[in-house]
């Protein structure tokens, strides 16, 4: 395969997985009127799998430090595996709900004392300034998740080495701050 034809591969995935985000996040395409009754846990299956690929991520960068390449292989390819399976199911959840869950917003009676709103008007703003970098950088990440992934399965190491100088920090980050969004929003799901 040439090198153009991986860079259209990946482009075309990159575009088709935001597409995809995008248009579930709107709401354009109507999920089921009552979701099954494992919707309420996809969160927690992604924070699981996130808080495991950010571990495998350090576990990775441990072997290829000390030169195990095989380790640090197979523990990428898990890692790549669990990062898919996490996407699958946070488009599952998009999909199966229909009701956006916003930082702050009231308990399930509705109502929130003043102490409350205020805690949470402060809070939301460190929500915000995590959840932003996060669904940026998670998007941006892709493709260099995907390059950097083909690269090492191709031995093709200095080609690897550059891509995963940028690919490992943003993806650690991407997957750290997924389990902190995770952990804030939290306690504002009401299904």
């Amino acid at each position: 395969m040439t090198d153009k034809f991986i860079f259209r591969f990946v482009a075309g995935i990159t575009i088709f997985v935001i597409a995809v985000v995008i248009v579930l996040n709107r709401h354009l395409i109507p999920g089921p009127a009552t979701p099954p009754a494992f919707t309420p846990y996809l969160p927690l299956l992604n924070a699981i799998l996130n808080g495991t690929c950010s571990v495998l991520l350090l576990v990775s960068l441990y072997f290829i430090k000390n030169g195990n390449i095989a380790m640090h292989k197979r523990i990428n390819i898990l890692t790549f595996c669990l990062s898919s399976l996490f996407l699958v199911s946070y488009i599952l959840f998009h999909y199966l709900m229909r009701n956006d869950t916003l930082y702050g917003d009231a308990n399930a009676d509705g109502i929130l004392s003043s102490d409350e709103k205020t805690l949470a008007g402060g809070l939301r703003t460190l929500y915000l300034t995590i959840l932003i970098p996060h669904i940026i950088l998670a998007a941006g990440v892709l493709p260099l998740i995907l390059l950097s992934f083909y690269r090492g399965l191709q031995m093709q190491v200095e080609k690897h080495k550059k891509l995963v100088r940028w690919t490992f920090p943003l993806w650690l980050f991407v997957t750290v701050s997924g389990v902190v969004v995770y952990l804030m929003i939290k306690p504002y799901y009401h299904f």
